[in-house]
């Protein structure tokens, strides 16, 4: 690695002036690639994959797609390695940010060789709101033959532009080289964040701080850091240290790592957001100090208790101090300006079958559960306020008036994003975002954080499964005719937050469940709202996904491990079933796991993912086989046959392992499809297996039906294990080319 250079001032002039630049909705519509190669050809396009040069350029896997991109200009050498030159003077911080691009340069494209390097000419403002929804975050980057400039209004621009960089170095035969362009980019919202629930399973400083690399690198800028709820409170207070005391003690951060994480994010761009639930969520504090509960705590031993439900006795002087002194003590580890307080999901049956807490109610004139919260939700960001910080709170905060300094999360439907914003309060957006339902990135990808109607459950899905209890159901409701946000209330969303409830993610499964679907959330966040290209965005995801791996993401390493665990010894035949499957969503997860809890993190849904790269590139090719391009059929049959051998396989490598016996119907359905598509292939006549193939492909539609929505996962039946076939689009794309 080469030593960074003393603060100089050193001019250069690019050459190949760069012009007809793009915007980022015009390169969206123009650059519509898609995934090319044979079978085993992945990630098409990546620098990693030792593809050649003439696939695809780098500027073409850039995520998240920039303001505006010119037309590259060929190529760069970059095989002497990159040094940086700063015209402005660095700060250490800046420092830092060089020093870990260099690593990452390294990893990408290997080390620096004999030749000159590349000079790169950073130069950055001063900006005073760093890390916070002010800062400056533009930046401009030209790469040129001999060198390159990025210029960026404060730090956090210059972070950006490094990361751009990265993405715009690929490897070929005769070296690493660097795409010659030019790039204008600031992001759409100044909020783009990542919720991490530590309190259901605990993640260790170094997996926090790995996600942290990889926010860095798509250029998200929030850690939502979700510290307690039912299940433990995950953060030493020395004022309250029975919240820690009812937690093991490897099952906490101290405060000293907390200080490391938030110190560690900043360093990177990157602010920490926490949350500690009231009133609702507060089992684990009332565990820990029982007279501040509503209720009497429950027998811990029950089978199937909710542990969300526990609430705080919001009329007990003692509880309002607490959660004061707690707030206090917490709000001095984080010094960002936000703090989230909760207020979801409070069960109202909590307060109103306390007697002292009804009686309480009537006495100050609260008709329901919802306005004794609006009053304790005031009182909860005057506290807040007085400390120097803003309240934060899920959506139900709205339901009553609060304090319209109170930052609203809609997170039960979008339309609680026009509710709010019309009663005048911030908005961060996560409806739509919540990636522990499992669906594909392209779902997520489609909502956009201003529009009212795209989240919610629909008029058709409450029609196909009525709700036993439909009060409990309408906040989740799609509204139709909800009206779309005015320019006022487009100026109150800060942003939006991809969300991971942990309740099904272990520590080892949480890089595979947060990526790459968070970084198809980091590119709706900051690129234009009409960068919407689905085809273009499955492309890129695995481009990125070995970039964050290569520098230190570890999703495969984990899963390797998971698979050798069910299947030690003979884990190839489960990661190929897994590579070709997902897991059913909207948590069906959830019920299906709820009568053995903590097993199905170890059985084969742990390790199939939401996005099956596979799946997407076989699906892809079928449909290209069918449209004409027959000289796919080759690789077409290596991957459908391998499918097709491995059933077998599977079958001998789960005797004796009831997790892995219980999905054989899953491998025998894969194997039986793929042979359907092999017959297709190879000219087979005959009806027979047609009509088993079609029979087939029906019943797996149903299976994705039957976890299309919250309703449909909570009342129709799942298949084996909770494991779909991701392969459907290409078996019938197979299947309808041979019958024209």
């Amino acid at each position: 690695m080469r030593a960074l250079p003393r603060p100089i001032r050193t001019e250069i002039h690019t050459q190949g002036q760069l012009q007809m630049t793009q915007t980022a909705s015009q390169r969206g519509r123009i650059v519509r690639r898609r995934v090319r190669g044979a079978v085993g050809l992945l990630l098409a396009g990546s620098v990693l994959a030792g593809i050649s040069a003439s696939t695809a350029r780098a500027e073409e896997s850039l995520l998240p797609v920039p303001q505006s991109v010119s037309v590259p200009n060929g190529v760069a050498p970059i095989g002497g390695g990159v040094q940086i030159v700063w015209d402005t003077r660095p700060s250490p911080l800046l420092q830092r940010a060089a020093a870990r691009f260099a690593t990452r340069l390294a990893a990408i494209a290997g080390p620096a060789g004999q030749g000159d390097p590349y000079v790169l000419h950073v130069s950055a403002g001063p900006d005073r709101a760093y890390l916070s929804v002010d800062e400056k975050e533009r930046y401009a980057l030209t790469t040129a033959a001999k060198g390159a400039r990025l210029e960026a209004d404060g730090p956090a621009g210059v972070i950006h532009g490094l990361a751009t960089l990265l993405q715009l170095v690929r490897t070929t035969p005769d070296g690493a080289v660097v795409e010659r362009i030019h790039i204008e980019d600031a992001p759409r919202f100044a909020w783009r964040g990542l919720l991490l629930d530590v309190s259901r399973h605990f993640d260790t400083v170094e997996t926090v701080e790995r996600q942290l690399d990889a926010m860095e690198l798509v250029k998200l800028n929030v850690l939502h850091w979700h510290l307690s709820d039912g299940t433990a409170f995950r953060v030493e207070s020395r004022t309250y240290p029975q919240l820690q005391a009812m937690t093991a003690p490897d099952q906490y951060y101290t405060q000293a790592q907390v200080r490391e994480v938030v110190a560690y994010a900043a360093d990177r761009g990157i602010r920490v957001v926490p949350e500690f639930d009231v009133p609702g969520h507060a089992l684990a504090i009332a565990r820990a100090y029982p007279e501040l509960a509503a209720q009497p705590l429950p027998d811990m031993s029950t089978k199937g208790l909710n542990l969300n439900n526990a609430a705080l006795d919001p009329t007990n002087p003692q509880t309002l101090r607490f959660v004061r002194v707690l707030y206090g003590e917490m709000g001095r580890l984080f010094p960002d300006r936000y703090i989230h307080a909760g207020g979801d999901e409070v069960v109202s049956s909590q307060w109103t079958k306390n007697p002292a807490i009804a009686a309480y109610m009537k006495a100050h004139g609260y008709e329901t559960a919802e306005a004794l919260q609006a009053a304790f939700t005031g009182q909860v960001a005057a506290m807040i306020a007085a400390q120097g910080h803003v309240m934060m709170g899920w959506d139900e905060v709205s339901e009553a008036p609060i304090p319209k300094n109170v930052v609203v999360e809609p997170w039960r439907a979008s339309k609680w994003t026009g509710s709010a914003t019309r009663a005048g309060h911030p908005v961060v957006v996560s409806a739509g975002y919540y990636l522990d339902l499992l669906r594909p990135a392209a779902t997520h990808y489609a909502v956009d954080p201003f529009d009212t109607r795209a989240d919610g459950i629909t008029p058709e899905q409450l029609a196909k499964f009525p709700p036993k209890h439909p009060e409990f159901s309408v906040p989740f409701e799609l509204d139709v005719n909800a009206p779309p946000l005015d320019d006022a209330q487009k100026k109150l969303v800060l942003g939006a937050e991809g969300t991971l409830w942990a309740e099904m993610v272990s520590e080892p499964m949480l890089a595979s469940r947060l990526w790459p679907r968070m970084a198809a959330l980091a590119e709706r966040f900051w690129s234009a709202q009409d960068v919407r290209d689905v085809p273009d965005l499955e492309r890129r995801l695995p481009v990125v996904m070995t970039e964050l791996e290569a520098t230190g993401l570890q999703a495969t390493q984990h899963r390797h491990a998971m698979l050798e665990a069910m299947a030690p010894g003979r884990s190839e035949p489960l990661a190929v079933l897994t590579d070709v499957t997902v897991p059913v969503r909207n948590y069906a997860l959830n019920h299906l796991a709820a009568p053995t809890g903590e097993a199905m993190l170890s059985a084969p849904v742990a390790v199939a993912e939401p996005d099956s790269f596979v799946a997407t590139q076989f699906n892809a090719m079928a449909e290209r086989y069918a449209q004409g391009e027959t000289a796919l059929a080759g690789p077409l049959r290596q991957m459908l046959q391998r499918w097709a051998d491995n059933d077998a396989a599977f079958v001998t490598s789960a005797k004796g392992a009831p997790a892995l016996e219980a999905v054989v119907p899953v491998s025998h359905a894969v194997g039986q499809l793929s042979r359907a598509g092999l017959n297709v292939l190879n000219g087979r006549s005959g009806s027979a297996w047609r009509m088993d193939a079609a029979r087939l492909l029906q019943d797996q539609d149903a299976a994705f039906e039957n976890s299309a929505s919250m309703l449909a996962s909570a009342h129709a039946p799942q298949p084996p294990g909770g494991l779909l076939i991701a392969i459907l689009p290409g078996i019938k794309a197979l299947l309808a080319a041979g019958g024209r």
